[in-house]
């Protein structure tokens, strides 16, 4: 079954390859949907017991002892759902799509599929190869459907994920070594953790690790491709961007990072404490002055991932309480889900105002709310689930992530906890200023082309808001999920 969630859009973008144009996109939509829907059954039919389900183990590279290994639990069971839902809605948000319309929804397939396999891999070659293929095809994206300066974008986006992504083998290869017997089986790395006794290759790996993975985050100093990506990307690249691939780089670290090397990882959460926090405050500071709609919806999404790292950092003091740093790992997957929703969200919403435009200077808008009162509502939420209103899932993420921060019990985590705080104030701020001036007061020069949302423009973000908002109203139908495993986390962390 779950390889089948896996592989159905690959098989569906075989599919949209021959199928005449007209229906290229009806082929694409009920692929998706019917992932969605494959998606929903396999969590219904999981529960909210812990574990691993579904697990296929298939010889792969037997040389080596690599294998075919996937399964799905807690953590990986919210992110293939969050996949489905966006590819989805993406899918919808493009059936108006006329340029290369066959190559887009076949690209568009293709990636569903690799980001499926990510967060569905149990096998670090395999997590290592769908990681890389998602560069392949986010590349192609930016480059052939972008705008402005979108072949430089494309290049610096391929060139630092690429670099990021060969530190991260060198990890991979490192646990390999330091396994006995060698595997990349996440599983057996998991059961019998490798470099126990070799504190600096341990240090060593977590660090090849931690760059790899922070690169795809992204984290603080790793993040400069990220803003001209989501920039020159078109609205359903970006969605897709910040609402799935830079989440690739927070699973592996719950994944493979803090399971895998728990002791290093113990040694080094100091680091991943201030890396966070300085991810939450730059992000903030930095969005608060952008002009451009876009680059501020980029580095909102610094902010947030920086809060994702943060908990994880605390969640990594042994001596901590160990409630609070499980609440601490429970905050950083639901702020996973809620930011992939949200932010998708958002950059949906960009693109209306491009199409409308062919503009995101925020300075050239005002007074749409007259003009395109859906379009402003839809906004209006998106802004508010963002900044953490109570009643939308970025509240259940933020109040998990601080309460479990500032109470793990250690100081260094308390101060960081009580300092990511003003995060949250900026970004309230800097979202109340956008609705301000995109939203109310005089006409901008552009604001007559504003028309509002069309329906399938509705379609694509009226859902994403709508699980936020279930996420925020009813949080026991993904925290019982994820419960379980943020305790397993802590219990192998605290080995």
């Amino acid at each position: 079954m779950l390889s089948l969630l896996i592989f159905l859009p690959l098989a569906a973008a075989l599919g949209a390859a021959v199928v005449p144009r007209r229906a290229v996109t009806r082929v694409w939509a009920g692929a998706c949907l019917a992932d969605l829907a494959l998606v929903i059954a396999l969590w219904v039919a999981h529960g909210t017991r812990p574990g691993v389900s579904y697990e296929t183990d298939v010889r792969w590279i037997p040389s080596v002892h690599a294998g075919y290994h996937v399964g799905a639990d807690g953590l990986s069971l919210p992110l293939l759902t969050l996949t489905a839902v966006l590819f989805a809605a993406c899918a919808v948000y493009s059936l108006r799509q006329e340029h290369r319309v066959r190559e887009y929804a076949v690209l568009f397939l293709f990636l569903e599929t690799v980001c499926l396999g990510v967060f569905a891999a149990l096998d670090l070659l395999l997590f290592f190869v769908f990681f890389d293929l998602s560069i392949v095809g986010m590349y192609f994206v930016i480059l052939l459907w972008g705008h402005g300066g979108r072949a430089r974008s494309a290049l610096t986006f391929f060139l630092y994920t690429f670099l990021g992504s060969l530190v991260l083998l060198l990890g991979f290869i490192g646990l390999y070594l330091g396994a006995d017997p060698h595997t990349f089986d996440i599983v057996e790395l998991t059961r019998t953790p490798p470099l126990a006794g070799s504190a600096g290759l341990a240090g060593l790996t977590l660090l090849a690790i931690g760059i790899g993975l922070g690169v795809k985050t992204p984290v603080v100093p790793f993040h400069t491709w990220l803003p001209p990506a989501h920039t020159d990307a078109p609205a359903a690249g970006s969605a897709i961007l910040a609402g799935v691939m830079l989440k690739m780089g927070t699973y592996g670290l719950v994944r493979i990072a803090m399971p895998v090397l728990p002791d290093a990882w113990r040694r080094f959460a100091w680091v991943f404490l201030a890396v966070g926090l300085a991810g939450v405050l730059y992000g903030a500071l930095v969005a608060l002055a952008q002009e451009n709609a876009k680059r501020l919806v980029a580095y909102t999404s610094v902010n947030h991932m920086g809060y994702v790292v943060l908990a994880l950092g605390a969640a990594g003091y042994a001596s901590g309480d160990a409630d609070a740093r499980r609440l601490a790992v429970t905050g950083a997957v639901t702020q996973m889900v809620s930011h992939g929703l949200v932010t998708g969200a958002l950059f949906l919403l960009c693109g209306v105002l491009y199409d409308r435009a062919g503009e995101y200077g925020l300075g050239r808008f005002g007074g749409v709310a007259g003009t395109a009162p859906v379009f402003s509502a839809l906004l209006a939420v998106a802004a508010f689930a963002s900044l953490g209103l109570p009643g939308l899932s970025g509240f259940i993420a933020d109040f998990q992530i601080f309460a479990g921060t500032i109470g793990s019990g250690t100081t260094a985590a308390a101060v960081a906890g009580a300092l990511a705080v003003l995060g949250i104030l900026l970004t309230a701020g800097l979202f109340l200023r956008v609705l301000h001036r995109v939203l109310t007061g005089a006409p901008g020069e552009l604001t007559a082309r504003v028309t509002d949302v069309r329906r399938d423009e509705a379609g694509a973000v009226v859902p994403l808001l709508a699980v936020s908002v279930l996420v925020g109203v009813v949080p026991r139908v993904l925290l019982d999920t994820v419960e379980p495993l943020s305790a397993a986390v802590i219990a192998l962390v605290g080995r």
